[in-house]
């Protein structure tokens, strides 16, 4: 076991005026020591630093160290080190029962929670596992430019202020909110000021303060069916109500005796989740002149759309908005890398204090020297080419991942011909289960999600959500053949 250096001071119980010094020490260490808080192998503080820090004499340090070394506790030599031994006693460390004795009952302690703790789930994170076709959800981390990420960095690094490591205003870094507020207003057709471009650490923290500041327990919330499961669990973590609404060619149906009384809509227009269809300009119209009739609010989740393979670039939502309904989001998470932990969310101009207000009471503000660099990556050029790249990439596998399926999967599953994103929907034929077909396919390698993963009701037609941006056209090739194995196997069970 390898030993553990540490510079801190050992926080002990206080001292009964009527116990020696050393004795007192002593008992304190060993207690630490046999309760796990000193593990095996932690280096010790010196001994003229634990006299100092206790107001003791250094023989009596001495004193008590000698001893605990002598009961086999703690080894090395004073003056080089005195460390936790690597095995304790074992006499010590056993407790023996009286005859007829019987163990304590530890009881689960009661709770009283608040109705948000009794309702929050956990949403799992990435899986570390290894990248097979088709998992989802995720870019193409081998390809990110690190070595020029980690000179940005360090170059962010060796400029710091005091003023950078001091913090920001809650709504966020100004450079990187005015960076963000023209990559929108070009890019996305987004219409907005810098000022109303909160940095948050992703669309997560941007459903919570959405969530925080509109919606009451009981309160009813619109979604997408099949639709993002991450938001659905911040909705229901508040006590608010889904309505589920069916999603066909043109996006999510406007049904209005599922809309009555709602206060928000959830919905991600530019690539619908899981599916990958793009809103219709008429549907889109007719959310907006919804919401404005209702006083509602739409929460416009712009997850991944940057990456358009075919037709025009499709303005946001937002950008059509007259009326100031729209909450857009998006992040950084799938253009870059997961792990950056920053995102946004451009508020409508007469909320942008109480967006403020709650950050502050809550995240403070999102980590600033991470948001520096990401400015400067942004402004430099260099988040432009690597998406530019990027798309062209994606738009490879992409064709690569049709043509296999158009070669071995025919009759077996019919895969989407989607405009934008990082993964397609296929159907699957002849009334095989998606979960079974999941099943079939992990056992070849192969990492495919049933849409009833997404959905609330039941689904007509059994589908598997297909990544193909974090694979190369290798795998790709692989993982068809491998899935036309599966599911072949499935049809003739």
């Amino acid at each position: 076991m390898a030993k553990r250096a540490t510079a801190f001071a050992l926080a002990l119980p206080q001292r009964n005026e009527k116990t020696l010094a050393y004795r007192w020490l002593y008992t304190a260490m060993r207690a630490e020591i046999l309760e796990g808080r000193l593990r095996p192998g932690t280096r010790l503080p010196a001994t003229r630093d634990l006299a100092r820090q206790y107001g003791l004499s250094r023989g009596t340090i001495i004193a008590a160290f000698e001893e605990l070394k002598a009961e086999g506790y703690v080894e090395g030599n004073i003056g080089s080190g005195t460390y936790v031994s690597k095995v304790l006693p074992e006499a010590l460390l056993q407790v023996t029962l009286h005859a007829g004795a019987q163990p304590a009952v530890r009881q689960k302690p009661r709770r009283s929670l608040s109705d948000f703790g009794k309702q929050v789930r956990l949403f799992e994170s990435f899986k570390m596992r290894p990248t097979h076709a088709f998992r989802a959800n995720t870019p193409a981390l081998d390809l990110f430019p690190a070595m020029l990420w980690t000179q940005v960095a360090a170059r962010r690094l060796r400029l710091a202020s005091t003023k950078l490591l001091l913090g920001c205003d809650a709504m966020g870094y100004r450079p990187l909110q005015e960076a963000i507020a023209d990559y929108l207003n070009s890019s996305r057709g987004v219409r907005c000021v810098p000022a109303q471009v909160a940095i948050v650490s992703g669309v997560q923290e941007a459903l919570d303060l959405v969530a925080r500041l509109f919606l009451n327990s009981g309160d009813k919330v619109c979604m997408e069916d099949p639709g993002y499961i991450g938001a659905a669990m911040v909705f229901e973590s508040m006590g608010a109500k889904i309505s589920a609404l069916p999603v066909d060619d043109e996006g999510m149906e406007l049904r209005e005796s599922r809309m009555r009384g709602a206060r928000l809509v959830y919905i991600t227009p530019g690539h619908q989740f899981p599916l990958g269809i793009t809103m219709s300009l008429p549907r889109r119209l007719a959310l907006l002149a919804w919401a404005q009739k209702a006083e509602a609010l739409i929460f416009e989740d712009d997850y991944d759309s940057e990456y358009r393979y075919a037709g025009r670039p499709v303005p946001a939502l937002q950008g059509l908005d007259r009326n100031a309904r729209v909450l857009f989001a998006g992040s950084f998470s799938k253009v870059l890398f997961p792990s950056l932990r920053l995102g946004y969310l451009v508020i409508p101009p007469d909320l942008v204090d109480r967006f403020a207000a709650t950050i502050s009471v809550t995240s403070r503000h999102a980590p600033l020297l991470e948001q520096a660099i990401l400015c400067d990556f942004i402004v430099e050029g260099h988040f432009g080419r690597h998406l530019r790249r990027m798309r062209e990439i994606y738009a490879e596998r992409l064709s690569v991942l049709l043509e296999s399926a158009r070669q071995k999967l025919d009759g077996l599953l019919e895969i989407s011909n989607i405009e934008a994103g990082l993964q397609t929907m296929g159907w699957l034929c002849n009334g095989v289960d998606g979960v079974s077909a999941m099943k079939a396919a992990a056992a070849r390698s192969i990492d495919v999600t049933p849409l009833s993963s997404y959905t609330r009701m039941r689904s007509a037609r059994e589908g598997l959500q297909l990544g193909f941006a974090a694979i190369d056209a290798r795998e790709i090739r692989r993982g068809v053949a491998e899935l036309a194995i599966a599911l072949e196997g499935l049809q003739h069970s």
